[in-house]
């Protein structure tokens, strides 16, 4: 099974980053990592079932969504390359935030779990994206 973690402190409060991130089709913070979110189901943000296309390719379920736990985890459906419906099996992503009290700042984390006859190029494109995710949230808080 692969994995892929990836995580970053963000200079503000947990729960105004959570605030943030917890809105499953709205990643107008990532720009530039996201150009495009296409809303694919009648589900809010916050309904698990939820669907949505992100930049045209990564089809994406929400599967599991907790506002008091400050995650959320979802299925990738189909996408380019190694993440494609044939290429890979059971693809979950996660993201999570969590409170650092020393400062009154933010904890994230992006993870994934797969099955794949090649863990490493899935690893190679979904790392990249994650830690660019990371850095653009960060950003829009600075």
């Amino acid at each position: 099974m692969g994995k892929c973690y990836n995580s970053v402190v963000v200079d503000a409060p947990c729960d105004t980053v959570w605030e943030t991130l917890r809105k499953f089709h709205d990643l107008s913070w990532a720009s530039g990592v996201v150009t495009q979110v296409d809303k694919i189901s009648e589900l809010e943000s916050d309904q698990v079932g939820a669907k949505r296309i992100l930049n045209g390719v990564f089809h994406e379920t929400l599967v599991l969504f907790d506002d008091h736990e400050r995650t959320f985890m979802y299925r990738i459906d189909d996408g380019p390359g190694p993440v494609a419906k044939d290429a890979v099996k059971h693809y979950i992503g996660a993201a999570r935030v969590l409170p650092i009290t020393e400062n009154n700042t933010a904890f994230v984390e992006w993870q994934s779990s797969y099955e794949s006859p090649d863990d490493a190029a899935v690893g190679e494109l979904c790392n990249p994206i994650y830690q660019a995710l990371l850095q653009a949230l960060k950003k829009h808080f600075a």
